[in-house]
């Protein structure tokens, strides 16, 4: 099995596996590795607004929501589907209310396409599509409302290309690309409006510990601290303080318990207190406190898929323990939602898909079941819109390999 065919459905938790074993045992090019894993598309940065909401991992879209009216009865519904099916995508809030989906995997490969979801309507529209195919890569809204597309995989090869979307041409242009090769890595939009790109896997499929800004003013990467260590699959959040926390994911032979941060006056990184859990295929989301939370994931060394989470604060730089999920989640999405709760999406739990949801109370510690998508998932991505609901469209499952319904849930 390829990159480019998912056609054998294979375990989310076996194929990770998979990869990891690749990963430590050096070079197996791009082919080998993770689109039979149904790993998720890169995490996209944070739009700047009331309520801080965090990027929590590659794929999906964090953004903020500034009204939030009603639209009935908390739970999921249907909304228009895509134009294309597509997996490991991104789907990125624009200011203007709408939501831009771009790339993945379809069944032809890597896709190039790109479509507008428009919440007054309901329906998703094509917009220009990318120069290059790509999945697996990062989305992330720019302080100008322009979008960063920036590396992933083609159908044959990690890329270091980058693009830019215009909300007001509805295209992509060329921009400069990243210093190194990388899927699966993560990227935050730092408060000075630059862009920090962390981690990956890079073109020999091994784990990559450098990093690079981007600035939009001059249309260039440039490299700037590595890493205390190579790291795949983990989250990056901006911190209230303007640093980013990066915390676990793979290094190649574990999912490591380490997290550090960034911090940008001195493009440097240093380490911080250690997850209770190591983990990757997790989430990270910022709290309205300034804390945030970390949800689930994948441990190969011990006991698999987890339904553990743990909270870090900023003030102590240490993670501490709190309610567990009521099911296990892996390969999932997590957003803030109305009232400060964090909404869990699907994912499997290493053995099957799910379309379950629960809703994470920071005020009691707790998560609780809140209804169920209608079509199991994993490999989605999970936006939340300006009016407080949240799309979740696109993925994968057990029985469709990639999927181009969405759903909608109202808090």
């Amino acid at each position: 099995m390829t990159r480019r065919s998912v056609g054998s459905r294979v375990l989310a938790s076996l194929a990770i596996a998979v990869l990891l074993a690749g990963c430590a045992g050096g070079s197996q090019g791009p082919s080998a590795a993770s689109n039979a894993s149904k790993q998720p598309a890169a995490p996209t940065p944070a739009a700047q607004s009331a309520v801080p909401t965090a990027v929590t991992q590659p794929g999906e879209s964090a953004v903020t929501a500034t009204a939030m009216p009603a639209h009935g009865t908390a739970g999921f519904s249907a909304t228009g589907s895509m134009n294309g099916a597509r997996i490991y995508h991104t789907v990125t809030l624009l200011a203007d209310g709408r939501a831009l989906s771009a790339g993945g995997n379809g069944t032809a490969g890597a896709l190039a396409s790109a479509e507008l979801y428009d919440p007054a309507t309901g329906k998703f529209s094509p917009t220009g599509a990318m120069a290059t195919a790509r999945q697996s890569h990062t989305a992330t809204l720019l302080a100008d409302g322009r979008v960063l597309i920036a590396g992933g995989l083609s159908s044959f090869a990690v890329l270091a290309s980058a693009e830019l979307y215009d909300p007001k041409t509805g295209t992509f242009s060329a921009t400069g690309s990243m210093t190194t090769a990388r899927e699966v890595h993560t990227a935050v939009l730092l408060s000075d409006g630059r862009v920090l790109i962390a981690g990956g896997l890079g073109e020999d499929m091994n784990p990559l510990d450098s990093a690079e800004l981007y600035d939009p003013k001059t249309g260039t990467f440039s490299a700037t601290g590595s890493m205390t260590t190579a790291r795949f699959k983990h989250t990056a959040t901006l911190l209230a303080n303007g640093h980013v926390l990066i915390a676990g994911g793979g290094n190649g032979s574990e999912n490591g318990a380490s997290a550090e941060l960034y911090d940008p006056q001195s493009g440097t990184f240093s380490l911080t207190g250690s997850l209770a859990t190591g983990r990757n295929l997790h989430t990270a989301t910022l709290l309205a406190d300034g804390r945030v939370l970390i949800a689930g994931g994948d441990n190969l060394s011990s006991s698999g898929a987890l339904a553990s989470a743990e909270l870090y604060d900023p003030a102590t730089g240490k993670f501490t323990t709190t309610g567990s999920m009521s099911t296990a989640h892996l390969d999932h999405t997590a957003t803030l939602i109305a009232g400060g709760r964090v909404l869990v999406v699907g994912g499997t739990n290493g053995s099957m898909w799910l379309a379950s949801a629960e809703v994470y109370d920071p005020a009691t510690g707790t998560f609780s079941p809140t209804g169920s998508m209608s079509t199991a998932r994993n490999g989605h991505a999970a936006t939340l819109m300006a009016d407080g609901r949240v799309l979740i469209a696109g993925g994968g499952n057990d029985t469709s390999a990639y999927l181009a319904s969405a759903e909608l849930y109202q808090p």
